[in-house]
């Protein structure tokens, strides 16, 4: 059986977790269990309990939600989380039930602090709410960039932007200047992420593929030239 100290080296590869008070980096691994999801598995649901802290140390959980009417309820992806992304601070926080759906992409790997070891501990060392705090406010910055881009930018413009901060792990990496290459992410998965049609989608990668930027494949975008991709997002 797989203890999660063995994922120490990938989430030390995370900005948030590298710059963690020892003590309380420690403690979340002791506190951690190892949870492994098949592809297409739920790990929670929007309206559920809180059920703790998550680190994805392999494969991929989106964030998604549904609205509207039952017989016009629309989805929305907000977000495809990879190693080594924190998440589910927010129901630490203020107690209360899970705000969106969360499902495994493809078959991952979750390092997982229960939410009442969690909460328990850090009723004993409260100095350390601000470290997790920290991580809160991280995703509260890249919400109001998304909301931002989504209210002035037009969709050629965000599409790219949204490539590149994916290359990029969101700025949740230690090492300067790394990038992924190929990313695991679908032509309909993008258009929920964006708002914008399958055809719009389809439209603005051809584009982008012409101008031997990225090449589209099944299921998946590969990065030919991140500067310029880069550059389109102006």
């Amino acid at each position: 059986m797989t203890r999660p100290a063995s994922y120490q080296p990938i989430l030390a590869s995370g900005r948030w977790f590298s710059q963690l008070p020892p003590a309380f980096a420690e403690a979340l691994v002791a506190m951690a269990q190892v949870r492994h999801l098949q592809a297409g598995e739920v790990l929670f649901l929007r309206g559920d309990a809180p059920c703790g802290l998550y680190a994805v140390v392999r494969g991929a959980i989106s964030i998604s939600g549904t609205g509207g009417k039952a017989d016009e309820a629309r989805a929305a992806l907000l977000i495809r989380l990879e190693p080594p992304h924190w998440f589910g601070e927010i129901s630490v926080f203020d107690n209360s039930a899970r705000t969106h759906d969360a499902h495994a992409t493809e078959a991952s790997t979750l390092i997982h602090v229960p939410h009442e070891k969690l909460q328990a501990w850090l009723q004993q060392h409260p100095e350390h709410w601000h470290a997790l705090a920290l991580l809160l406010t991280d995703k509260l910055r890249a919400a109001f960039v998304a909301m931002e881009d989504l209210a002035l930018l037009p969709a050629p413009q965000r599409l790219a932007r949204r490539l590149v901060m994916m290359a990029e792990g969101y700025g949740q990496w230690t090492a300067q200047g790394r990038s992924r290459r190929v990313i695991g992410i679908s032509q309909e998965q993008l258009s929920l992420m964006l708002a914008i049609s399958r055809q719009t989608t389809n439209q603005i990668l051809k584009d982008l593929e012409s101008r031997h930027l990225v090449r589209v494949q099944r299921g998946e975008v590969e990065i030919l030239d991140l500067a310029a991709l880069r550059a389109a997002c102006q």
